[in-house]
Protein backbone atom coordinates (compact mmCIF):
# COMPACT_ATOMS: atom_id res chain seq x y z
CA UNK A 1 0.00 0.00 0.00
CA UNK A 2 1.41 3.15 -1.32
CA UNK A 3 0.26 6.49 0.52
CA UNK A 4 2.04 9.57 -0.78
CA UNK A 5 2.82 12.12 2.51
CA UNK A 6 3.29 16.07 1.92
CA UNK A 7 5.67 17.26 4.07
CA UNK A 8 5.89 20.66 5.23
CA UNK A 9 9.13 22.99 5.08
CA UNK A 10 9.42 23.08 8.58
CA UNK A 11 9.70 19.14 8.77
CA UNK A 12 11.95 18.41 5.62
CA UNK A 13 14.99 18.15 7.95
CA UNK A 14 13.68 14.80 8.81
CA UNK A 15 13.16 13.74 5.91
CA UNK A 16 16.24 14.49 3.74
CA UNK A 17 14.55 18.12 2.49
CA UNK A 18 11.80 15.76 0.49
CA UNK A 19 8.65 17.45 -0.05
CA UNK A 20 6.67 14.38 -0.76
CA UNK A 21 7.82 10.74 0.81
CA UNK A 22 5.71 7.48 0.47
CA UNK A 23 4.42 5.32 3.57
CA UNK A 24 2.00 2.87 4.10
CA UNK A 25 -0.37 1.81 6.81
CA UNK A 26 -4.53 1.04 7.14
CA UNK A 27 -4.46 3.88 9.47
CA UNK A 28 -3.20 7.28 9.90
CA UNK A 29 -1.21 5.96 13.53
CA UNK A 30 0.26 3.57 10.95
CA UNK A 31 1.65 5.57 8.16
CA UNK A 32 3.16 8.04 11.05
CA UNK A 33 4.96 4.87 12.54
CA UNK A 34 6.20 3.79 9.31
CA UNK A 35 7.32 6.92 8.08
CA UNK A 36 8.83 7.26 11.42
CA UNK A 37 10.94 4.12 10.72
CA UNK A 38 12.44 5.75 7.76
CA UNK A 39 12.22 9.44 9.04
CA UNK A 40 13.29 8.98 12.54
CA UNK A 41 12.04 12.09 15.38
CA UNK A 42 9.00 12.91 12.62
CA UNK A 43 6.20 11.04 14.36
CA UNK A 44 7.24 13.24 17.62
CA UNK A 45 6.78 16.14 15.87
CA UNK A 46 2.97 15.49 15.38
CA UNK A 47 1.88 13.17 17.92
CA UNK A 48 1.62 13.85 21.77
CA UNK A 49 3.29 11.44 24.31
CA UNK A 50 -0.58 11.19 25.25
CA UNK A 51 -0.76 9.68 21.83
CA UNK A 52 -3.27 12.38 19.91
CA UNK A 53 -2.36 14.66 17.42
CA UNK A 54 -0.63 17.81 18.11
CA UNK A 55 -3.40 21.28 18.49
CA UNK A 56 -1.22 22.93 15.87
CA UNK A 57 -0.54 19.90 13.17
CA UNK A 58 -3.31 20.28 10.69
CA UNK A 59 -3.53 16.71 8.38
CA UNK A 60 -5.39 16.15 5.56
CA UNK A 61 -6.57 13.00 3.55
CA UNK A 62 -7.59 13.54 0.70
CA UNK A 63 -7.88 17.01 1.41
CA UNK A 64 -10.32 16.01 4.37
CA UNK A 65 -9.31 16.95 7.88
CA UNK A 66 -8.50 14.00 9.87
CA UNK A 67 -9.97 15.11 13.20
CA UNK A 68 -13.51 14.31 11.21
CA UNK A 69 -12.03 11.29 10.02
CA UNK A 70 -11.19 9.84 13.33
CA UNK A 71 -8.09 11.81 13.87
CA UNK A 72 -5.32 8.98 14.26
CA UNK A 73 -7.82 6.43 13.62
CA UNK A 74 -8.77 7.18 10.13
CA UNK A 75 -8.43 4.91 7.33
CA UNK A 76 -6.11 4.74 4.52
CA UNK A 77 -6.03 3.85 1.21
CA UNK A 78 -3.94 2.95 -1.19
CA UNK A 79 -2.90 6.15 -3.51
CA UNK A 80 -4.46 8.07 -0.64
CA UNK A 81 -2.75 11.44 -0.59
CA UNK A 82 -1.80 12.74 3.12
CA UNK A 83 -0.93 16.57 3.49
CA UNK A 84 0.55 17.81 6.67
CA UNK A 85 0.62 21.51 7.47
CA UNK A 86 1.34 23.38 10.81
CA UNK A 87 -0.93 25.41 11.96
CA UNK A 88 -0.35 29.22 11.45
CA UNK A 89 0.09 31.20 14.59
CA UNK A 90 -1.35 34.55 15.67
CA UNK A 91 -4.93 34.56 17.25
CA UNK A 92 -5.41 37.48 20.11
CA UNK A 93 -1.87 37.48 20.68
CA UNK A 94 -1.00 38.27 16.83
CA UNK A 95 -4.08 41.23 17.33
CA UNK A 96 -2.43 42.75 20.46
CA UNK A 97 0.81 42.91 18.55
CA UNK A 98 -0.58 44.06 15.85
CA UNK A 99 -2.39 46.53 17.55
CA UNK A 100 0.72 47.50 19.50
CA UNK A 101 2.68 48.01 16.62
CA UNK A 102 0.44 50.05 14.45
CA UNK A 103 -0.17 52.32 18.25
CA UNK A 104 3.39 52.67 18.20
CA UNK A 105 3.59 53.82 14.18
CA UNK A 106 0.78 56.42 15.13
CA UNK A 107 2.29 57.36 18.48
CA UNK A 108 5.62 58.02 16.77
CA UNK A 109 3.56 59.70 14.07
CA UNK A 110 2.42 62.11 16.10
CA UNK A 111 5.47 63.20 18.38
CA UNK A 112 7.48 63.51 14.58
CA UNK A 113 4.62 66.29 13.81
CA UNK A 114 4.54 67.29 17.58
CA UNK A 115 8.57 67.84 17.55
CA UNK A 116 8.34 69.48 13.56
CA UNK A 117 5.66 71.98 15.25
CA UNK A 118 7.75 72.82 18.33
CA UNK A 119 10.63 73.49 15.81
CA UNK A 120 9.19 75.97 13.92
CA UNK A 121 7.38 77.73 16.53
CA UNK A 122 10.79 78.08 17.98
CA UNK A 123 12.20 79.02 15.18
CA UNK A 124 9.73 82.05 14.64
Amino acid sequence: MAIEVRIPTILRSYTGGAKVVEGSGDTLDDLLTDLDSRHAGLRGRLVTEAGALHRFVNVYVNDEDVRFLGALDAKLNDGDSVTILPAVAGGAFGFAAAAAISQHSVVAGRSASVAGRRASVAAS
